[in-house]
């Protein structure tokens, strides 16, 4: 029996840091960089990993990367 995932599967998936400089086509340093500066979703902390939400980084992504902390409702 093969795994398949649905969407809300999909959406929930977390990222790590080399997944997503791959997205962003950056170094996973400058991910990093980015994050500290608030200008990319926040990361979800799981002890010592980091990670991010798949669905978040696609919809900055689509948004055009703006600046998080300038994004109206944002929390950081």
């Amino acid at each position: 029996m093969s795994a398949v995932l649905t969407p809300a599967d999909a959406s929930a998936k977390l990222l790590d840091v080399q997944a997503v400089a791959e997205l962003l086509g950056c170094s996973t340093r400058h991910v990093y960089r980015l994050s500290d500066a608030g200008r990319m979703p926040a990361p979800v902390k799981l002890g010592a990993l980091v990670r991010w939400s798949a669905s978040a980084i696609r919809q900055w992504i689509d948004a055009g990367c703006p600046a998080v902390r300038s994004m109206k409702g944002a929390h950081r």
